[in-house]
């Protein structure tokens, strides 16, 4: 562990997978089960082109059939620690995803560390249930150049120090959870 405070959060719920894997619509699930809606959608993908623009539509679109109109989304890319304090006390809460989250400091240039510890502390503040989604980036090779490598890292460092501390981690494969703690 890294000295810093590691209280345990049994209201969160980690959810990895790797891209495509299912993770998201499982965590919606989770948290649409974990209470009644309206339920807190903290989305951290940015729509830097059109791909990327059809992608969060299509998502969104997804949210409002499954769960009746019940999402509220929040968009923070930089900030999700921001929007889990905003976002009502006891109501279910999901980030979707600390990765892309990861991405937006990294290629921002920002403090990971920093914005990782601001980021544990809304979790450690909350009460209500939160489910986090991460990809997990490192079982495949060993990346060609060192910003990748430095992700790989950060990603694997960030999702450890969050499931080391969350009540429930899940590793979603092809749509199946696997119960990892």
């Amino acid at each position: 562990m890294s000295g810093r405070d590691e209280t345990p959060w049994p209201h969160v719920t980690l959810v990895l997978g790797g891209a495509r894997s299912g993770k998201s619509r499982h965590a919606e699930a989770l948290v649409r089960a974990a209470g009644p809606a309206p339920w807190t959608y903290v989305a951290t993908a940015e729509a830097w082109d059109d791909e990327m623009r059809a992608r969060i539509a299509h998502h969104r679109a997804e949210r409002a059939a499954s769960g009746g109109g019940g999402w509220v989304t929040v968009d923070a890319p930089l900030d999700p620690g921001g929007a889990l304090l905003a976002a009502p006390a006891e109501s279910p809460v999901l980030v979707d995803c600390l990765t892309l989250w990861l991405t937006n400091l990294m290629l921002g240039g920002h403090d990971v560390d920093a914005a990782s510890e601001v980021f544990f502390a809304a979790l450690s503040a909350r009460r209500g249930p939160v489910v986090l989604v991460a990809n997990e980036v490192g079982l495949g090779i060993v990346p060609e150049n060192a910003l990748a490598r430095a992700f790989r890292d950060a990603a694997g460092r960030l999702n450890q120090r969050i499931a080391a501390r969350a009540g429930r981690v899940l590793f979603i494969v092809a749509g199946l959870p696997i119960v990892v703690k």
